[in-house]
């Protein structure tokens, strides 16, 4: 393949069209978390994921497996953990099994805060897929993320 290379050219245009929808949605849903609940969209991402632990086998993310859901460095997640500690939204504890495993959960400030949140969330981003419809270009990425099942968990 080369530069000019058809195929190389419409792949090229398909990916900046995704990343375009994904920074607009992004950006819309940071602007109203920020405005009505003091959250960025990763302080959100990473309250949700952490809400969705359970007891039991499994239940309990590791530190890698949240940077990986929240898709950010370990470091990075590590510092927003702590953020978020620090507001008493989050808290960490040894794992009872193996004392170099530590956990965190949500607080019930952070579960309230979340359930406060989300609706906002969730109306962004209907706000934002909305206006990318009317774009002849984004319109088929938007109808693909409405069209997906992908199974929470």
């Amino acid at each position: 393949m080369t530069a000019t290379d058809p195929a190389l050219t419409a792949l090229a245009q398909g990916w900046c069209a995704l990343s375009l929808l994904h920074g607009r949605i992004e950006a819309r849903i940071e602007r109203e978390l920020e405005a009505k609940h003091g959250l960025s969209v990763r302080e959100f991402s990473l309250l949700d994921v952490l809400s969705r632990q359970h007891n039991g086998p499994g239940g309990h993310l590791q530190m890698k497996q949240v940077a990986d859901a929240v898709v950010l460095s370990q470091s990075a997640t590590t510092r927003l953990v702590t953020r978020l500690e620090d507001r008493g939204l989050l808290t960490r504890y040894l794992c009872d099994t193996d004392r170099r495993g530590i956990y965190t959960d949500v607080t019930e400030a952070g579960l309230a805060l979340l359930a406060e949140a989300r609706p906002t969330n969730d109306a962004a981003l209907r706000e934002a897929l909305d206006e990318a419809a009317k774009n002849p270009e984004l319109a088929p990425l938007v109808r693909a993320v409405e069209e997906l099942h992908v199974p929470v968990g």
